[in-house]
């Protein structure tokens, strides 16, 4: 099993291929609950997405009629594909159960929550999208990510330094 790997209820394993992950929410924003939903497609974004042409840089996620849409993703048409090939950036329908939608719409309601797409991978053939719930970083939370990061970046060239 490698990293990419989830283990199934019945005992196989799924092969995880990642298509494309949203690096800039994650320094925007504190994740504090992820949420993984199938995302409804045309054939032809299927195939263009196959070849790497998705871009979540800004995306996000709403609530429509107690239902989930992902709002600004790039998918290029794909070139093999005819004159109907749909809008690269249209809004799409997210799948997710009831009971998770309703969950979302209630926290989203609160001041400062919103709803971000995190990474898009395969997963048993199907396109699915990890979406956050978050909350806005203020610009001294930024800041303090960087010092962390580049602190701990300086400790460990140190450790390997030292036992070389």
């Amino acid at each position: 099993m490698t990293l990419g790997d989830k283990k199934m209820a019945d005992g196989k394993v799924n092969k995880i291929r990642k298509i494309t992950e949203n690096r800039k929410a994650y320094h925007d924003y504190h994740i504090l609950k992820r949420l993984e939903v199938g995302i409804a497609l045309k054939g032809t974004e299927v195939k263009s997405i196959r070849e790497g042409h998705f871009s979540l840089g800004e995306a996000y996620v709403v609530v429509r009629d107690g239902e989930l849409f992902l709002v600004g993703a790039h998918i290029s048409p794909y070139k093999e594909g005819n004159r109907f090939n749909p809008d690269p950036i249209r809004d799409r329908k997210l799948l997710a159960h009831r009971h998770e939608i309703d969950s979302l719409s209630a926290s989203v309601q609160q001041k400062g929550m919103t709803l971000v797409p995190l990474k898009a991978y395969f997963s048993r053939g199907r396109v699915k999208l990890e979406i956050g719930l978050a909350r806005g970083k203020k610009q001294y939370d930024k800041r303090e990510a960087i010092r962390e990061r580049d602190t701990d970046r300086e400790m460990q060239r140190q450790v390997k330094k030292f036992y070389r």
